[in-house]
């Protein structure tokens, strides 16, 4: 009787150990989107994203793919992937908008990087401005490195995260309102008070200027990290943007 009472909890606890290999392994599906015809910034900064994101995938096994081509965001290939980025624009057609609403609707996943989160004014898409939950305002120029606060190191996206630190050269959007007054909206990284005031040409002079977020109500985040050529030249913020996307694909 005792053998096999050991036999039973030998054999529990590898399918244990099997179920927990599974689920650090899951498999997903990440399809990028890009533009070339932007601001080179911005182009720079999404070459550079796209080299990274390949090599988290064969470190993390996951599948990565980018495009070009906006009109991707359709229902018939969105339906092939669990995570949508947006590296450095936007979807520009009402097709293209009911698209990934639909798809976000629906528990799709989303990681978007500095101007993916700009608009001109809610009415150019009053659904995103509610997803977004917050408003471009102004910006800093020229791009600068600048100290950063992680508000909530509990998150799987920040987790191990130091409580501060630098983050390269980037443009830094500050917002009206603020999302951090949204009830939805989990503000992940703010803007250290001790940057101000930031910039030269346009500068950031105070206030609460959140950075990264999450809106609760969708597997999403938001990042204003994205101008330019030095993004990716910190471990620890590229350990962000890598615990991010694997949040998102369902790695807690």
């Amino acid at each position: 009787m005792i053998q096999r009472k050991r036999l039973f909890c030998c054999i529990a606890f590898f399918g244990l150990c099997v179920l927990s290999g599974f689920s650090q392994t899951k498999t997903f599906r990440v399809l990028a989107f890009y533009s070339t015809n932007v601001e080179q910034d911005h182009v720079d900064f999404a070459v550079q994203a796209i080299s990274f994101f390949q090599a988290a995938a064969e470190r993390d096994h996951f599948t990565f793919k980018a495009t070009t081509n906006w009109n991707d965001l359709n229902s018939t290939t969105l339906k092939d992937y669990q995570v949508v980025l947006w590296l450095n624009e936007f979807p520009s057609t009402q097709a293209q908008r009911k698209a990934f609403a639909d798809y976000m609707e629906h528990g799709g996943a989303w990681m978007g990087f500095h101007v993916a989160g700009w608009m001109e004014s809610r009415e150019t898409w009053p659904w995103f401005a509610g997803f977004l939950g917050a408003m471009f305002c102004g910006n800093s120029w020229p791009p600068m490195p600048a100290t950063l606060i992680v508000d909530d190191q509990d998150h799987p996206a920040t987790r191990g995260l130091p409580k501060s630190f630098v983050s390269p050269d980037n443009e830094w959007y500050s917002w009206q309102p603020s999302p951090r007054n949204n009830p939805n909206i989990k503000v992940l990284i703010t803007l250290a008070p001790s940057n101000y005031p930031l910039g030269f040409k346009d500068t950031l002079s105070g206030g609460d200027v959140p950075v990264t977020w999450t809106n609760k109500k969708y597997k999403m985040i938001y990042t204003n990290m994205g101008h330019g050529a030095k993004i990716l030249n910190d471990e620890t913020q590229n350990r962000f943007f890598e615990n991010a996307l694997l949040w998102l694909g369902g790695r807690d």
